[in-house]
C-alpha cells in the first residue's frame, strides 16, 4: 500500500492543553511520521504521513477533539506530497 501525507490545521483551544504531546503519542502509536507545530494564529498543523488507513484514523482521532483538555472546534486538511520523515516529532 502506498504511503500518503496529510497536512491537517487544527482550530480552537489547542495550545498549552499538551495537544502537540497528545498528537505524537498517537501518531507513533499508529507507525505514522511527521510533525505537529504550533503556528502563530493558535492553531496546530499536524502532519502526517503513512499507510492511508491510519492517517485517516489519526484525522478521525483529531476531528473528534483529540486529548482530553482540547476543545476542537474544527479541522482542515490537505493532501501533500510524500515526504521521508524519519519519525513524528514536535516542532519548535
Amino acid at each position: 500500500m502506498a504511503n500518503v501525507c496529510v497536512a491537517a490545521y487544527v482550530y480552537g483551544v489547542v495550545q498549552g492543553v499538551g495537544f502537540r504531546y497528545t498528537t505524537q503519542q498517537q501518531a507513533m502509536d499508529l507507525g505514522l511520521t511527521g510533525y505537529a507545530r504550533n503556528l502563530d494564529d493558535g492553531s496546530v498543523e499536524v502532519v502526517a504521513c503513512g499507510e492511508q488507513q491510519q492517517v485517516e484514523a489519526l484525522i478521525d482521532w483529531l476531528k473528534q477533539g483529540g486529548p482530553r483538555h482540547a476543545s476542537v472546534e474544527r479541522v482542515l486538511t490537505e493532501p501533500r506530497a510524500a515526504e521521508d520523515f524519519r519519525q513524528f516529532k514536535i516542532r519548535y
